[in-house]
């Protein structure tokens, strides 16, 4: 078989763990895998980059991908024709895509709409994919942010000083709730749940009574400003969406931050760590992971499972149809109800 390999969306660590383990499974079993590059463009495109043993050979720890990523999507751009094409003349057998929950949804009309041989690799630091329990990249950003949250601790105790932290994972709070308990944060604000910024100045005042002089509140970066007049608010730097129509997010720390500097009388700084969450080498936990899910997709293809995505069940590495692939995967609460038994 010719396996086709290609990376969409935003890169995450583990994504050349991936390539590598699809590329190893398909070389010692007699197939031969081949890159796409720049996702489903380098498909229309019909951009190819060999997956060779020597291609894949020192790529397990690098972070990004060699195949270079992009979010084009063929139905948008008039391109399914050349993507079929692609197919045809250039002998693919099937094609495993490994990217978000939207890459995950084009995938889906590839298989539904178009008939073509494709299965799906859920990645993602926001661990927001429905269907699977994990995506590999995911424990670097918390590792990341817990590490931040780490070194933030003793400047917040030097200066007697408020800390937020913004983190990513756009509309739910896996990487806010899982660093903020991991780091030992003493308020947690996510998309799913409104926190008010009474509630977060009422918990760091009965900090302080208690005599502890610092606080670190970690936030997800789709959370709202909220207060108890029932106001919300999504802070955005700037109004403007990006290419699927979803608002660019950001700026919830620095306003979150005035707020409880304003009501509490402590000097509050903000941290925001953007993108250094999503790049870099990737924890022993996501390369283990992303193997298996490499593993898996080379598994399904030669089985024809097309049409579904990898996932990670349990302990156990499984597949669920794309279909069933859509919205978002929540935040489970009960961390959250863990986590709060900290904050005071």
């Amino acid at each position: 078989m010719k396996i086709g390999v290609l990376t969409a969306g935003g890169d995450c660590p583990g994504l050349n763990a991936v390539i590598r383990a699809v590329a190893r499974s398909a070389i010692a079993n007699g197939d031969e895998a081949v890159g796409i590059l720049r996702g489903y463009e380098g498909l229309a495109q019909r951009e190819y980059k060999p997956l060779d043993m020597r291609t894949v050979a020192g790529i397990l720890h690098l972070g990004g991908t060699i195949l270079s990523t992009s979010s084009f999507e063929p139905h948008r751009e008039n391109a399914v024709d050349d993507v079929k094409r692609a197919f045809e003349e250039d002998g693919l057998d099937a094609v495993v895509a490994i990217g978000g929950e939207h890459t995950m949804w084009i995938t889906r009309k590839l298989y539904e709409e178009d008939g073509l041989p494709v299965v799906g690799v859920p990645k993602t630091i926001d661990n927001d994919v429905v269907g699977t329990d994990y995506t590999f990249g995911f424990d670097t950003a918390v590792q990341v942010a817990t590490d931040a949250i780490d070194r933030l601790h003793t400047t917040a105790q030097s200066h007697d000083r408020l800390m937020v932290v913004e983190v990513m994972g756009r509309n739910t709070g896996w990487i806010a709730v899982h660093a903020g308990i991991a780091g030992g944060a003493d308020g947690i604000v996510i998309p799913e749940v409104v926190t008010t910024v009474e509630e977060l100045t009422e918990g760091i005042q009965k900090r302080h009574e208690r005599g502890k002089d610092f606080s670190i509140i970690v936030v997800a970066e789709g959370a709202k400003l909220a207060f108890a007049s029932g106001e919300e608010r999504l802070i955005q730097p700037v109004e403007s969406t990006d290419e699927y129509g979803y608002p660019r997010l950001g700026g919830i720390g620095a306003a979150l931050a005035k707020e409880l500097e304003k009501r509490t009388g402590w000097e509050a700084r903000v941290t925001v760590l953007g993108h250094v969450q999503r790049g870099g080498t990737p924890t022993a936990t996501d390369r283990i992971l992303a193997t298996r899910y490499g593993a898996k997709a080379y598994e399904m293809v030669k089985n024809g499972e097309f049409g579904r995505m990898a996932a990670v069940r349990g302990s156990a590495m499984t597949s669920v149809p794309l279909s069933e692939v859509s919205g978002i995967k929540e935040v489970d609460l009960s961390l959250l109800e863990i986590a709060k038994r900290f904050f005071t």
